[in-house]
């Protein structure tokens, strides 16, 4: 089973990493509506962590996980 996710990264006023994860994104990614996404949630204050606020964008990144179950004997 293959699975593809999109992880928004952004850094907490403290410094600490979170992440937004995205299922099935659509593809190719287009990093311009992305970032557009990003500086819209950091505008609108949309979440806090910890009590602090997300102050800035840290990253972007498409996962590909591939899983192979392996049958029980």
């Amino acid at each position: 089973m293959n699975t593809k996710t999109l992880e928004l990264i952004f850094r907490t006023e403290g410094g600490r990493t979170v992440r937004i994860t995205l299922r099935d994104p659509v593809e190719p990614v287009d990093p311009t509506a992305v970032n557009q996404v990003m500086d819209t949630i950091l505008a609108k204050n949309v979440f806090q962590s910890q009590g602090e606020r997300w102050a800035e964008k840290a990253g972007i990144r498409l996962q590909d996980r591939t899983v192979t179950e392996i049958p029980l004997l």
